[in-house]
């Protein structure tokens, strides 16, 4: 699988007209500020149907501009196909219009699968010294384009938690309705149960390839795990859980527990690397997680997918950015980095160079 071509006019900054990329790697240099992120973070929109960094779509159309564009050809499999995303200021509010092969996607789960990405940023680099919330995102992100079902039980979930919350503000001043509290109750369980089971499932996987990616940067020296942290332990009485909680959610106005609580814990020689790991060592914890997303989705779709590297080489050592560049050699990556000679001198050898200056591209 790989992008052969981008259009893009009014997203961020960017008016690129017609760019071809190779099918191996491609080198997107230039200085800060000129849109090298914008062109990695377009084809990941086209590919997943949202920003991952921009809440609101309207951020992505260029100020002053009404709307924006991406189109984006991939090749899979010897098979053509492109993707349109169209963004328009509507009001207030915005509008996104996807379609591939001129077809309108009706819904985001149709989307995801045509074209994967991996995108890999200095973020993820943090990933085990984050939050749990991203590393939520980091599961989410990679099932739903293994699997649509997964982002529809995701979508139905969220939908109920903003209702079920919705009404627990309303019950903190009048409790007629806390009876309905229990129809929120059955549609997040319901949901919840499925997304609990995927989610275990992906983690039990993307852990076994971590491990031996882990144990191949470190020489065998350390052993990396990933343990799936449900905040529901007891499944079977999740109904219980949950309507034990009425009072306390009533009182707080939101929901305590759920999915939306998971976590992901990262242990090296089974010591937590969030508490207790130096910066190198989570560093190494979270390449191997995203190089285990690359593995995985080789394994469960037969393709390989488009690697997007956004300037992660400058926040890595030489080691692991030989590590890094030695296991993708095989798949389309697009890279961005500001130090053009130390990619070429250091790591690699052939690649496509593209110069980027206020959001257009010089070969």
């Amino acid at each position: 699988m790989w992008v052969k071509k981008i259009s893009a006019e009014g997203f961020r900054n960017l008016s690129l007209l017609s760019e071809f990329f190779s099918n191996g790697v491609n080198i997107i240099h230039g200085d800060n500020a000129q849109g090298k992120t914008n062109i990695l973070e377009s084809i990941y929109f086209c590919a997943i149907g949202r920003s991952p960094r921009a809440d609101n779509n309207r951020e992505l159309i260029k100020f002053g501009s009404e709307e924006a564009h991406v189109q984006v050809e991939v090749e899979r499999d010897d098979y053509p196909f492109t993707i349109d995303a169209h963004i328009k200021i509507n009001g207030n509010k915005s509008t996104k219009t996807l379609s591939i092969d001129r077809m309108i996607v009706k819904n985001t789960r149709e989307l995801f699968g045509r074209l994967i990405v991996v995108l890999f940023s200095p973020e993820d680099l943090r990933l085990i010294k984050s939050g749990p919330a991203e590393r939520r995102r980091f599961m989410d992100m990679e099932i739903c384009q293994l699997s649509p079902v997964y982002y529809s039980d995701l979508r139905d979930y969220h939908r109920a938690l903003k209702q079920r919350n919705q009404l627990l503000k309303l019950l903190r001043h009048d409790r007629k309705q806390a009876d309905s509290l229990y129809i929120w109750d059955e549609q997040l369980v319901k949901s919840g149960l499925r997304i609990i089971r995927t989610r275990s499932a992906f983690i039990s996987k993307i852990s076994e390839i971590a491990a031996e990616t882990h144990a191949n940067i470190t020489s065998c020296k350390e052993s990396l795990t990933l343990t799936y942290q449900p905040n529901i332990q007891n499944h079977e009485n999740y109904h219980g859980i949950m309507e034990k909680s009425h009072e306390r959610d009533i009182i707080t106005g939101t929901t305590s527990i759920g999915i939306h609580k998971d976590d992901i814990l990262f242990t090296i020689n089974d010591i937590p690397a969030r508490n207790f790991g130096s910066q190198g060592q989570q560093r190494t914890a979270a390449l191997s997680a995203k190089l285990a997303e690359i593995e995985l989705i080789r394994s469960s779709t037969k393709t390989t997918p488009v690697l997007l590297l956004d300037d992660v080489l400058s926040e890595l050592d030489a080691g692991r950015q030989r590590f890094l560049l030695t296991q993708i050699k095989d798949l389309q990556t697009i890279l961005t980095c500001t130090g053009l000679e130390d990619v070429l001198t250091k790591n690699v050898t052939e690649a496509k160079i593209l110069n980027v200056k206020s959001g257009k591209i010089y070969s």
